[in-house]
């Protein structure tokens, strides 16, 4: 578990799926997505999610306000698990509900989760991806330090010719991110 100001990163309860469930299902959500997530395809997620943070000792965490103890979705960092041209990376992610976006949530998570990488996993670097159309994650990236590699690349589970299929790649050393943290 990881606590910030205002959040908690935490391995998934029962009380996830309905909201989780929820989020997948919204187009604003999952603009980013080649498609949104049946019911059963969010269960096997948090199945999936849940055991990557047992197994690894981090993952994508589910995420709740402390203030008001709702899920509002995940942010975290896991090892890339598909075959892609850094396949042998530790990549940080997030998806948040609508109701939350814009209130620095996503930012405040990633950057706990990059100090867990880098302290507590002895992580060198950590990398984040998203198609080349997703300008509010890439602003995320930039906000937490994360620089903008100039490496695109089609990402294999993105059907041909789709807009979504051309990807950036970002990523952060761990010397950036110590001299981020002393500045």
């Amino acid at each position: 578990m990881i606590e910030t100001q205002r959040l908690i990163l935490r391995q998934w309860q029962a009380s996830d799926f309905e909201p989780f469930a929820a989020m997948n299902q919204d187009d604003e959500v999952m603009r980013y997505f080649p498609g949104k997530l049946t019911a059963e395809q969010t269960q096997q997620g948090i199945e999936r999610l849940s055991n990557e943070i047992e197994n690894n000792g981090c993952g994508f965490w589910a995420v709740e306000r402390k203030d008001e103890g709702d899920f509002i979705g995940f942010i975290g960092i896991k090892p890339v698990t598909i075959e892609l041209p850094f396949s042998n990376a530790v990549e940080i992610g997030w998806r948040l509900t609508p109701a939350v976006w814009r209130k620095g949530y996503a930012a405040e998570g990633a950057l706990a989760s990059l100090q867990y990488g880098f302290e507590d996993l002895s992580l060198d670097e950590i990398v984040s991806f998203t198609p080349t159309t997703n300008i509010p994650s890439m602003g995320v990236m930039q906000k937490i330090g994360m620089q903008d590699t100039g490496f695109r690349f089609d990402h294999p589970a993105v059907a041909k010719g789709d807009p979504l299929q051309s990807h950036v790649l970002y990523k952060i050393s761990k010397e950036q991110w110590l001299a981020k943290q002393i500045a």
